[in-house]
């Protein structure tokens, strides 16, 4: 987090105490954020279930889930803009559910950027210390800073609509670090970016929190966006927060198949235990018939005969004209075949299965032979990269 400078004042200022959320845990730059059991309904619309959660000081998190999911309703409770039914706030402990949003020493930075039209690009950045009683040449030293800091210095007599998609992006980020907020608020702060842009820039944003240390909390409904910039992922569905990891954790090992679907294509099987487990292995049987053997999760005990879900992700597998000894291997037909760039993509219908298997290959493994429209194939993949699934509790 940038020091506070000479004169700059923080509206609502926390304690500067640090503790992370676990007992032992190290100290972080950034202010630790919770929630405890906070709820909100809607009049008949339960749009978040009571919800605990631990941002640890200096950290990025992600709420993620499509819309309706509860992600943005917790965003404004933790900004201020809606009071929950129940629950509470927290920033560094000290309690803020009650604080108005000017009191609770937060940043935010919107989809729509927000800025002032009428005002420069320094007033805009410099509005929030104006507020807080800032002195004109300390606002002056402060914007030019944040102007530096965010590589664009130079611009600040320009005005809003002078400016492109980024720089505006890059303006309204300025605006809200500059008061040395506890925390800091994005939602979907990229969304109205093209795709080449906003990836180069989830690159920056992600490369000066970490400068900074600052505690952030990040909207999205893009995966990808969530996976690249997070140090943990908050899944949400139906106002509840149905998986929190790291993005490898949360997209090598979902716990369900909604996380699994969500964060990207997933291979579904259906599998009955018939042995095990024995070595860390259970032998199932899918419902065409085919033998497979499954790694089951810690949080799962399967008895002979429990059906299964299991998912395999698509870069997981590849395809073979012979079975594979030691891994799994499914018989079917090519049914479709394109190429992406960087991979190919195949479609591989298998008899039993609801739906066909889909399989990436990297362009530089298929070696020149691509597998044809109507040939027969095994989809291989190795039985740790089965991934058994809880049921949705929803």
């Amino acid at each position: 987090m940038l020091p506070a400078s000479n004169g700059m004042k923080r509206a609502g200022a926390m304690p500067q105490s640090r503790s992370g959320c676990d007992a032992g845990a190290a100290t972080q730059t950034g202010a630790e954020l919770r929630l405890e059991g906070v709820s909100k309904r809607f009049g008949s619309v339960q749009a978040l279930q009571p919800t605990s959660l631990c941002i640890e000081g200096g950290s990025l998190v992600s709420l993620l889930g499509p819309s309706g999911c509860g992600k943005t309703t917790t965003l404004r409770i933790i900004a201020g803009f809606e009071a929950p039914d129940s629950g509470a706030v927290c920033v560094d402990g000290q309690d803020i559910t009650r604080q108005p949003p000017n009191r609770r020493g937060l940043g935010m930075v919107f989809q729509n950027y927000s800025l002032f039209p009428h005002m420069t690009i320094a007033e805009n950045i410099g509005f929030g210390l104006e507020m807080a009683g800032v002195s004109t040449a300390q606002r002056s030293e402060d914007v030019e800073r944040m102007l530096d800091l965010v590589r664009l210095p130079e611009i600040g007599t320009r005005y809003p609509k002078q400016l492109s998609g980024g720089q505006q992006q890059r303006v309204a980020l300025a605006r809200a670090i500059v008061t040395n907020p506890a925390v800091l608020l994005l939602d979907e702060p990229l969304g109205a970016l093209d795709k080449n842009l906003r990836e180069s820039m989830q690159f920056e944003l992600r490369q000066l929190q970490q400068r900074l240390g600052i505690t952030t909390v990040l909207v999205t409904h893009d995966q990808e966006e969530a996976l690249t910039m997070s140090d943990k992922v908050v899944v949400m569905d139906h106002g509840r927060a149905v998986q929190i990891g790291s993005p490898d954790e949360i997209y090598e090992r979902p716990r369900t198949r909604f996380v699994s679907d969500f964060l990207g294509t997933s291979n579904i099987i259906e599998a009955t235990i018939v042995s095990g487990p024995s070595d860390g292995l259970c032998r199932a049987t899918t419902a065409g018939g085919h033998a497979v053997d499954l790694t089951v999760a810690d949080h799962v005990s399967p008895g002979n005969g429990e059906l299964l879900t299991v998912a395999i992700r698509p870069e997981k597998t590849w395809l073979s004209r012979t079975a594979d000894g030691g891994v799994n291997s499914l018989s079917g037909t090519v049914t479709d075949h394109v190429f992406r760039g960087s991979y190919h993509a195949f479609q591989v219908m298998v008899p039993g299965l609801e739906a066909p298997m889909i399989v990436y290959q990297q362009a530089h493994d298929v070696d020149g032979e691509i597998y044809e429209s109507g040939e027969r194939v095994a989809v291989c993949w190795k039985p740790e990269n089965g991934v058994t699934l809880e049921e949705d509790a929803i």
